[in-house]
């Protein structure tokens, strides 16, 4: 199965196409499109994932044994033909802008884009300090930017594989989520997404000013103790794990900078009016702390949703409750990823263990993505409402 794309014919198989550059940035530059290559790529491998520490919520979800390297601006299609004009949703993994990749198993998007009748898109991103650390002379939001270039990709190139670039629903999950809320709010990325898609959005995090921005790469620095721009990348990753998070949250160190272009102040504010789907569990916090009562678990959620946003984009929302029988991270922070991808069969996840088997085919909320991917209100839920003061 091959496909022509603005810079060169890449090869998939089974309606999966993974690996293919989007842009190119070395350390701490703007992401730009990638140099055109002659003959056909096989676009048949996740391509390596962004430099990273290990998720900070490894303990509940599992390890995610990817290969890592600066080089990292890579998405994957997948795609049910590459004929037609289907509906496209480009998703923005989550890891608390220091963790993730697009090309984790996790977010295997082959039975989501079956069963939604949809193309389904995954990026990676830069992370940490690589992607939102803000350094003199060095362009905020680097890892928003290459989010950024993948929109412009996707725009440019998604027809080839059976998309409709006018039909671009951008989503994602946690940071991923975000992440989107940035774009949905930035007049530069105004045209290249008709609708979102909010899964467990951090609403009660605020992007930091240039300020904040600023003390936190000073803190780098200095814990680096050598020039941040050519240190290797271990010791660089290290470095970061030494700066710390707002205290008593679990906002990281590294996160949206306000910056007057692409992330405004307050981004409930800047966010017009449009289609969206918003979305969290019933018990977010659970993901980090386990074994925290009940009351701090539900005031937590206040933090993941948004009465504001709701009215002022006019969204569909839901509340995700299953919980694996007896587990004790209940309904947590991420457990509805499996769930919308079909993926169940991929995961080795704590969060998960005493779950039935064939969770995989289970496509409930797939069926309300879908509906939402091809402009429909998801017949499952209610009309939006405030569910929490």
């Amino acid at each position: 199965m091959i496909v022509a794309t603005t810079t060169g014919l890449v090869r998939g198989t089974r309606g999966a196409f993974k690996g293919i550059p989007y842009a190119t940035a070395k350390r701490f530059e703007a992401p730009k499109p990638p140099k055109p290559w002659s003959g056909v790529k096989d676009a048949l491998e996740a391509g390596p994932a962004a430099p990273q520490p290990p998720s900070r919520l490894e303990h509940a979800l599992g390890p995610m044994p990817l290969p890592q390297s600066e080089d990292c601006l890579f998405l994957n299609v997948f795609t049910p033909s590459t004929s037609g004009s289907r509906p496209v949703l480009v998703w923005i993994h989550g890891g608390g802008f220091s963790s993730g990749s697009g090309g984790q198993v996790w977010y295997t998007g082959t039975r989501l884009a079956r069963d939604a009748d949809a193309v389904v898109v995954t990026l990676n991103y830069r992370l940490g300090a690589l992607g939102f650390a803000a350094l003199d002379g060095v362009p905020p939001n680097l890892g928003l930017r290459d989010q950024l270039a993948a929109l412009e990709w996707v725009r440019d190139n998604i027809a080839a594989f059976g998309g409709n670039p006018a039909e671009i629903t951008l989503g994602g999950q946690s940071a991923g989520a975000q992440s989107t809320l940035a774009l949905w709010s930035a007049p530069r990325a105004r045209g290249l997404v008709k609708r979102i898609a909010l899964q467990s959005a951090p609403l009660g995090m605020p992007p930091s000013t240039r300020d904040e921005a600023n003390r936190k790469a000073q803190l780098l620095q200095r814990e680096l103790g050598e020039d941040i721009r050519t240190a290797p990348i271990r010791k660089l990753i290290a470095a970061q794990l030494a700066v710390p998070g707002k205290p008593g949250s679990i906002e990281p160190p590294f996160q949206l900078v306000a910056d007057g272009d692409l992330v405004a102040p307050d981004l409930i504010e800047a966010a017009p009016e449009g289609p969206a789907l918003i979305s969290w569990t019933r018990e977010e916090l659970r993901a980090f702390v386990p074994d925290a009562p009940q009351a701090v678990i539900d005031e937590a959620n206040g933090f993941f949703t948004s009465d504001r946003l709701v009215r002022k984009l006019g969204a569909v929302t839901y509340r995700f409750d299953w919980q694996a029988p007896g587990n004790r991270f209940g309904a947590c922070h991420c457990l509805d990823i499996p769930f919308l991808f079909g993926t169940h069969d991929v995961w080795d996840a704590p969060m998960l263990e005493g779950a039935p088997k064939g969770l995989e085919n289970e496509t409930g909320l797939r069926e309300v993505w879908a509906a939402f991917l091809h402009g429909e209100r998801p017949a499952a839920l209610t009309p939006p409402k405030p569910r929490l003061p």
